[in-house]
């Protein structure tokens, strides 16, 4: 098949999306797909530089989302573009400007459009006018407007499955959570890691690695350090990661005296990623406010220990000790982190680890996709013969 990936977000952006979106491409390709990025122009891109298959559109940055673009223009040079590479199917991975454009170039090649729901954008209101503006019940009607007329939705987690659900899409949607490139997280060697950010071969350390955004609520980690530093006074918390709210994230440590114990690194490349899940002890996330939780997952594929907030998809992710465990209250948060600190080298089910692994895999995953395209194409040639039909 010839695929459209139709984006707001890309490389060598830094985000969930980013890395989800690679994945998909990667597996696509690897099992012999042709895959186009449709994305926005980046200032850290020349425009004259070649990138293979990527065709990037005028953007501006976001209002209140800076490092984030809307495309301004593009719609028939797209489908121009899109029709000359005989598309067979177009997967947007945004609900905003090139996610449109990715629906218009569908619309009027007449081929089946899928979209992938990523953000769960009521816990990101506050970025536009402190959220006076905006309210859950636009982000209700802007997804239905968007969902209208798709011919599949990907959920990357069953919480997103029920928003939607709730919001009232009546597109068929699919369960699909983003892999994870299990051979890129076989065990690297990180003494040079650890020497280089000043740790010890047995310092403790405790890992926090996503974009430092005010919704991932990284406050209660740093929070929390001088309980654990009470019992293990040799931990060290590692940020890792840059957004909006690193300055004030980086005053709470330092008001807090804790600039001997937490660090940060800024951001890290993508490539490197999964150096610094190997590199800790116990990953840690105090957020609420993630879809899937990608970093999750890539913690696991490392080996390392995850205490995390509780939910249902982190619930059923986590289901044993040996993997990690979820938390309601700061208190339960700590006790994990510290016993994890303390023993979490004695509790492995290397059997258990292994079959999350495989449903996790970024093979399983493309797998998926793939089984998705190929009904999706069916229900819509079925939709434009004579009677629609979406009931499997």
């Amino acid at each position: 098949m010839n695929i459209g990936l139709f984006t707001d977000t890309y490389f060598p952006q830094v985000s969930g999306v980013a890395t989800s979106i690679k994945t998909l491409r990667d597996q696509l390709e690897k099992q012999g797909h042709q895959v186009y990025i449709f994305t926005t122009t980046d200032p850290h891109v020349e425009r004259n530089v070649y990138e293979r298959n990527v065709f990037r559109f005028s953007s501006i940055p976001f209002v209140s989302f800076t490092e984030r673009r809307i495309a301004v223009r593009g719609l028939f040079q797209a489908y121009q573009i899109a029709k000359e590479l005989n598309l067979d199917i177009v997967h947007t991975q945004t609900e905003f400007s090139m996610g449109w454009i990715g629906k218009f170039v569908a619309r009027n090649l007449e081929i089946p459009c899928l979209h992938t729901y990523h953000t769960m954008y009521e816990d990101y209101l506050h970025y536009v006018a402190n959220g006076k503006i905006l309210k859950p019940v636009h982000v209700k009607q802007a997804t239905l407007a968007f969902c209208y007329h798709m011919t599949g939705v990907v959920a990357p987690s069953d919480r997103v499955l029920t928003t939607l659900t709730d919001y009232g899409v009546k597109t068929p949607i699919r369960v699909i959570p983003t892999g994870v490139n299990l051979h890129q997280y076989e065990q690297p060697d990180t003494a040079n890691l650890r020497r280089k950010l000043g740790y010890q071969p047995d310092t403790p350390v405790i890992l926090s690695l996503s974009r430092l955004a005010y919704e991932k609520n990284i406050k209660e980690s740093i929070a929390a350090m001088p309980q654990i530093l009470a019992q293990v006074p040799a931990a060290q918390l590692l940020i890792v990661g840059d957004g909006p709210a690193r300055e004030d994230l980086e005053q709470q440590v330092k008001d807090a005296g804790l600039t001997d114990h937490v660090s940060f690194t800024g951001e890290v490349s993508n490539d490197e990623v999964f150096r610094y899940y190997h590199m800790a002890n116990v990953f840690l996330s105090s957020s609420d406010s993630e879809s899937q939780g990608l970093t999750y997952i890539e913690a696991m594929a490392a080996g390392t220990k995850i205490v995390v907030m509780t939910s249902p998809y982190t619930d059923d992710l986590l289901s044993s000790r040996t993997l990690g465990v979820t938390f309601k209250e700061p208190a339960k948060m700590i006790e994990n982190v510290v016993d994890y600190l303390r023993h979490g080298d004695e509790e492995q089910d290397p059997d258990l680890l292994a079959k999350k692994l495989a449903d996790i895999s970024a093979d399983t995953f493309g797998q998926r996709i793939i089984g998705f395209y190929q009904d999706a194409q069916a229900n819509y040639e079925a939709a434009h013969e004579d009677t629609p039909d979406f009931s499997n």
